[in-house]
């Protein structure tokens, strides 16, 4: 757990709210694709090759993933210009002279592609993966079946916190269907899809008006704003680069456990700061008046100064070492005895 500063540390101890994103932070972020459904009149191989034509520019998860596919089928991919990506939506671009669009339901539905008889199959099993939608010229070309695994420390994750008494919410641009299930896997509650990256970090603002202290756990390049806007962000570091310049915290190994670790250090040092600084005044309030003689009139009793030095110092020395008490606490992901 790497944390950028001592804000970050103090502010990270006070949140009672943690948003995730789900591609490659609830989700092991490397998806796989389980089928490939082209229409009538068009291959596989063919679906795959646009596809992976037009995802060549592209760094999200799911583009990563078509490319390595047609390269581990040797395809021989074309080269694709006038390449454009569409925030939350999909990609397009020219392919051999012809206009290709890959991407979500939605966006293609709003470029007037029909997906009627793509749709009828993929609501079938919709809830155990996503589907990219693939047109060419303006016509449907096919669809690709691809499945994001939950990572299998999520639920322990979500688990530790919510037991801590944070409430945890799942934000992402994934289908409904696909982000309920995920939500009902890991018990999370409140859930909400189909959010587009700017919206996330809305969405994030909003908790904050309704006075709730937020932090944001997100791995990549569209979640960076959430990330700027919540109280605390902290990004996956398997993430994008611009994910972890944009949080106050950076989960090294990816592993969603490491959340609870950051804010139960966090709870811990600021646990020992206040416990310092008691012992600290406590000293001074009790000593101090007796230096300056307020019970020598009454009891006859003086402040020799070499008890006064040692009091002194001794108000130090049970600073450091009640401050060497946060080496014995464990953050450990998973570890739930140090909360």
């Amino acid at each position: 757990v790497l944390i950028r500063g001592g804000a970050a540390l103090e502010t990270a101890g006070g949140i009672d709210t943690v948003v995730f994103d789900k591609t490659g932070t609830l989700t092991a972020g490397r998806p796989e694709i389980t089928g490939l459904r082209p229409v009538d009149g068009v291959s596989g191989e063919q679906l795959l090759r646009q596809a992976a034509a037009v995802e060549r520019g592209s760094e999200h998860p799911v583009g990563i993933t078509i490319v390595s596919r047609a390269d581990a089928a040797g395809l021989d991919v074309p080269e694709a210009s006038d390449f454009e990506a569409v925030t939350g939506r999909g990609v397009r671009a020219t392919v051999e002279g012809r206009s290709v669009l890959v991407g979500s339901r939605a966006w293609l539905l709003g470029q007037g592609i029909d997906l009627l008889a793509l749709e009828e199959a993929t609501a079938v099993d919709e809830r155990v993966r996503s589907t990219v939608y693939v047109a060419t010229d303006g016509r449907a070309a096919g669809a690709i079946d691809i499945a994001d695994p939950v990572k299998p420390t999520a639920q322990d994750a979500i688990e530790e916190l919510q037991s801590a008494g944070l409430q945890v919410h799942l934000l992402s641009g994934d289908s409904e269907a696909v982000v309920r299930a995920v939500g009902e896997t890991l018990g999370i509650e409140h859930v909400e899809a189909g959010v587009l990256p700017g919206d996330k970090a809305a969405r994030v603002a909003a908790l904050q008006d309704a006075g709730r202290s937020v932090a944001m756990v997100g791995d990549g390049i569209n979640d960076a704003p959430a990330l700027a806007q919540a109280d605390v962000g902290i990004a996956i570091g398997t993430g994008t680069d611009v994910a972890m310049e944009a949080s106050d915290i950076t989960l090294v190994g990816g592993d969603p456990r490491l959340v609870g670790s950051a804010v139960r250090a966090s709870r811990g040092t600021l646990r020992v700061i206040r416990e310092n600084l008691g012992w600290a005044f406590g000293y001074n309030v009790l000593l101090i008046p007796v230096a300056m003689g307020v019970l020598y009139p009454f009891f006859g009793i003086r402040l020799d100064p070499i008890l006064a030095a040692a009091a002194m110092a001794f108000s130090s020395v049970s600073v450091v070492l009640n401050s060497l008490r946060l080496r014995r606490m464990s953050v450990l992901p998973g570890d739930r005895k140090h909360w």
